[in-house]
């Protein structure tokens, strides 16, 4: 009801005294009680129309820092906002509507807006931190101001501007370094120098493509061509790895396929494949993230590119679980070819999946399977050659992922 009431406590207070003085002047015949009332009714009613002048002015614009936080990571969100008011007002209480998506306090008092009547507008800007709560694209906003009048009687509220869309991507763990054996599938960015004879005139010359750098022009090569030629140093081949992430919606809560952020399960199997992602990434692999039905759902990135490599969770930040097809698959169909490493993060496995399972295991330099459901028997696949640990809903990733690294070791120890 508050939320309503356009009278401050101040003003409610002069509106009852201005009532009790009309009453009380009618029956007692006080003539000076009756010009009191009036008075202070013709304050309210000015007050009001005061208010009335003061309106938003521009666009709202929010900054958030990070851009795209993750869940449970923190932001800032900084404010600029226009007034414009005939007369000064009081200092009131500013507003910022949060999503469910984050989580914080974003309100705060308002400072005092002086006359625009100049032609300049009152800009508010504000600062408040929130925390990623939900994975999903949210919508943040209005801002809304709450204004009074130089008196401090009546109060507006005004919503500004429009609600900006804030990403918050899963989380990213940081994983512990891949076992050594994986270096066997090439584990660190390979390169091959291709240089003919000695020095640096003698390198291989190719035309200049747009993004190559300026200090890479090859002068000699490009005197005598007379275009712009690069020297080709190195070639560089980054090895393959392949994520899959099982979307099919028998394994986790139906709820996984309406919003991001209903199902704990399908949540952390997402953080962990993000955490994959950067881990691989770092360790010099171009990576591919894949559904059990081989459909891409995020661009391919690059070995070495740390910072693409956390950008690309924001590509994460609306998915869902999808119904099963036909085949019901854990992997697709062209895991059994891959040689490079491969990650599937599932959930609830049942009978037939532990066949199609064994059966990729062979070919994958380091086969690896993150489980997320509350049990998981995973004992025979550990004998068909996968790395294979459970998670719990909600639980350590990170946990996770040193258990099916330990297990290489536990087999090199052998």
């Amino acid at each position: 009801m508050r939320r309503f009431w356009p009278f401050t406590v101040r003003g409610t207070g002069a509106l009852l005294l201005a009532v009790a003085a009309f009453v009380i002047a009618q029956r007692a015949g006080i003539p000076e009680l009756l010009y009191f009332a009036t008075l202070l009714a013709a304050l309210l009613v000015a007050s009001a129309v005061a208010l009335l002048l003061t309106r938003g002015s521009g666009a709202v614009t929010r900054v958030v820092s990070p851009e795209v936080p993750e869940v449970g990571g923190p932001a800032s969100v900084t404010v600029r906002a226009g007034i414009q008011s005939a007369l000064p007002t009081a200092p009131g209480r500013w507003r910022d509507a949060l999503p469910a998506g984050l989580t914080g306090t974003a309100e705060g008092a308002s400072p005092t807006i002086s006359s625009s009547l100049s032609g300049a507008a009152s800009t508010i800007e504000v600062r408040y931190d929130v925390t990623g709560a939900a994975r999903g694209v949210h919508a943040l906003g209005p801002f809304e101001v709450t204004t009074t009048d130089p008196f401090g009687l009546v109060r507006r509220r005004i919503a500004l501007g429009r609600t900006t869309a804030v990403t918050v991507a899963p989380t990213v763990r940081d994983l512990a370094a891949l076992p050594v054996a994986a270096g066997e599938a090439g584990g660190s960015r390979q390169t091959t120098t291709l240089q003919i004879g000695q020095g640096a005139d003698n390198l291989v010359a190719r035309p200049y493509a747009p993004g190559d750098s300026m200090r890479r022009i090859h002068w000699r090569a490009t005197a005598h061509r007379d275009t712009l030629m690069v020297r080709q140093e190195e070639q560089e081949a980054s090895p393959a790895a392949t994520i899959v992430l099982d979307r099919a919606l028998s394994r986790w809560s139906p709820v996984a396929a309406h919003a991001p952020g209903g199902d704990a399960a399908f949540e952390t199997a997402v953080s962990a494949c993000v955490s994959a992602v950067a881990r691989l990434v770092h360790e010099g692999y171009t990576v591919d993230v894949v559904d059990s039905d081989g459909q891409l759902l995020a661009d391919p990135v690059e070995g070495g590119d740390d910072a693409d490599a956390r950008a690309t969770a924001a590509a994460f930040a609306s998915l869902r679980a999808r119904p099963d097809d036909a085949a019901r698959r854990v992997v697709p169909a062209t895991a059994a070819g891959l040689t490079g490493p491969l990650i599937v993060i599932t959930g609830a496995l049942q009978a037939d999946d532990f066949e199609a399972l064994r059966a990729v295991a062979q070919r994958s330099a380091l086969p690896m399977l993150l489980v997320v459901a509350e049990r998981a028997d995973l004992d025979s696949l550990r004998a068909g050659g996968w790395r294979a640990a459970q998670v719990h809903p909600g639980g350590d990733v990170a946990a996770a992922w040193d258990d099916a690294i330990e297990q290489g070791y536990a087999r090199v120890g052998r």
